[in-house]
């Protein structure tokens, strides 16, 4: 499982008071992205994958005063060109605000269709990430959201 402690930022808040929703999407994209970076390692490139399905339960609302949240990911199952992962977003004590399911596609970029990840890249599931218990701090360069496009599934 990877973990990243994420700030929560000024700009992260609505009009009433906590963390909009669609904030919560853009924690989980940033844990993911750092996994997926980390677990490619030198085997590739994070953007040869996009998002493609996410789904997600909120439990709990967020406030400025939590001052962080923590985010986790971990792979559910690998699929012919897909990564099914599993990601829960919890306050510093430990107190459940969001349940999520993403599924990531390996995309060629020449076609811009789905293609089959290669036996070099899979792994099993928990072991790409080498270090389980990694917990990185909020990184700068992930603030913002990534846009990613939907790709087709021949």
């Amino acid at each position: 499982m990877h973990e990243k402690r994420i700030e929560i930022r000024w700009r992260d808040m609505d009009a009433f008071g906590h963390v909009n929703n669609a904030v919560f999407l853009t924690y989980l994209e940033e844990v993911r992205d750092e996994w997926l970076e980390l677990a490619l390692g030198d085997a590739g490139d994070a953007w040869d994958f996009v998002l493609v399905h996410v789904g997600i339960d909120y439990r709990r609302q967020l406030q400025q005063s939590d001052d962080e949240v923590v985010a986790r990911c971990r792979v559910e199952r690998l699929g012919r060109s897909s990564i099914h992962t599993r990601e829960e977003l919890l306050t510093v004590s430990g107190v459940l605000a969001a349940q999520a399911e993403s599924v990531l596609v390996a995309r060629d970029r020449a076609t811009g269709r789905a293609r089959a990840i290669s036996k070099r890249r899979r792994m099993p599931p928990e072991s790409s990430e080498g270090n389980r218990s990694r917990v990185c701090s909020n990184s700068t360069k992930r603030s913002d959201s990534r846009t990613r496009r939907s790709i087709s599934s021949s």
